[in-house]
């Protein structure tokens, strides 16, 4: 169920946002162990409830999301190793036969003048491609803001305008990454950080008719946390945009915080994960998509049936892999507010998953080439399984 919004007006931003978290806290099972044997038992007690008798298990193989009309695209982040501007970008997409095109960081962009943005938006248009826009932090507080576009406020604006002139309904955006959760005030002093920066550009972004689409990025926000952000900047104006990787980085299933998060998601960043357990807790390694243990074809239903008219980007990142040692007690002092039914899913997930080891790109010359290879093809072959394994994708 969508939390209730609480009042916008009355109470400043720092104001509202703590009501919000104090309703939070009096819903949540927050997760605190303080020894490994304690959280042992906490996690195992979790995991049983998960496959206790009386409880329904998701059903298996659900129906493909063939002809549900979704489009189908991928995020220029996965093919990074190539360096490529937006007309390359574009050409790419239209040899690839997909339906939409999302450009997540402006250096792509080669200039900002209204005829070069014209004329990317007439490629786009001719090759029946959409074209989406984003960029990076625009919380002034978080370790990863860059002041490359200026302040936060001017970075936000200028992305609106490109938005704008591309013919992007939205501009997302990020807060910041999974070391913001230990900075000074955690992440709910980041969050209000990046709440006033969107207020201060509301009416920019209503005259733009562009959204600021914050993405769950790199391990930064919970499902609920992000959905507090939104609420306090206002939805009006501002939404989500869904990254089902990084969940796995916040110790939450992705099926399942897509459908906490459905109501306010205007786009998506797609990836499948593979998490297993070790002597410390578990590995995350993010994988081509259906080469994970996500769950792809329920999390591609859901979002058919919960956010039509959004399409599926790919945005694969792989080769690597993150510990999260949560049983060691000093992990939980950044997730201070975790809850116990949220971390027992992504405990499930950690039962049915396995090693993969990473990608070692060659020393010397042909690293460049092989890194470009290995990312062409992992982005290729999850289009074609979503293609083939979802019926996704408006043309063959």
């Amino acid at each position: 169920m969508r939390p209730r919004a609480f009042p916008r007006r009355g109470l400043p931003v720092s104001g509202r946002l703590r009501q919000r978290w104090a309703v939070a806290d009096m819903k949540t099972d927050s997760i605190a162990p303080t020894t490994r044997r304690a959280f042992l038992k906490t996690a195992a007690a979790a995991g049983l409830a998960l496959t206790a008798p009386g409880r329904s298990a998701p059903a298996p193989n659900p129906p493909p999301a063939g002809g549900r009309r979704i489009k189908l695209g991928f995020d220029n982040f996965s093919v990074r190793a190539f360096g490529w501007k937006a007309p390359r970008l574009i050409e790419y997409a239209a040899e690839l036969k997909l339906d939409s095109l999302f450009i997540t960081n402006l250096d792509a962009l080669e200039r900002f003048d209204d005829a070069y943005l014209a004329d990317l938006k007439a490629r786009a248009r001719d090759h029946g491609l959409d074209l989406l826009l984003g960029s990076w932090s625009i919380c002034p507080t978080s370790r990863a803001f860059r002041n490359t576009w200026g302040t936060a406020e001017e970075h936000l604006r200028l992305g609106l305008r490109l938005a704008r002139a591309l013919g992007s309904p939205v501009f997302r955006c990020v807060l910041g990454t999974r070391e913001d959760r230990r900075t000074p005030g955690g992440i709910e002093q980041r969050i209000e950080d990046t709440v006033k920066v969107c207020r201060a550009v509301r009416s920019e972004a209503l005259d733009a008719g562009v959204k600021i689409a914050i993405e769950n990025h790199a391990g930064d926000m919970q499902a609920w946390e992000l959905i507090t952000l939104v609420e306090a900047a206002g939805r009006d104006y501002v939404g989500v945009t869904y990254d089902s990787g990084n969940v796995t980085w916040t110790l939450e299933d992705p099926v399942d915080s897509l459908t906490r998060l459905a109501p306010y998601i205007l786009c998506t960043h797609i990836r499948d994960s593979m998490v297993w357990e070790t002597e410390d807790g578990a590995r995350v390694a993010w994988t081509a998509i259906g080469e994970g243990c996500t769950d792809c074809r329920s999390l591609f239903a859901k979002l058919a049936e919960l956010c039509p008219g959004v399409a599926v980007h790919a945005e694969i990142i792989s080769g690597f892999s993150v510990d999260f040692p949560y049983l060691k007690p000093e992990f939980w002092e950044a997730w201070p507010r975790a809850r116990g039914a949220d971390f027992a899913r992504f405990l499930a997930l950690a039962k049915k998953g396995r090693p993969v080891p990473p990608f070692r790109p060659p020393e010397g010359a042909d690293r460049q080439q092989a890194e470009r290879e290995y990312q062409k093809a992992e982005l290729e072959r999850s289009l074609a399984w979503c293609r083939r394994e979802a019926g996704l994708g408006l043309r063959s």
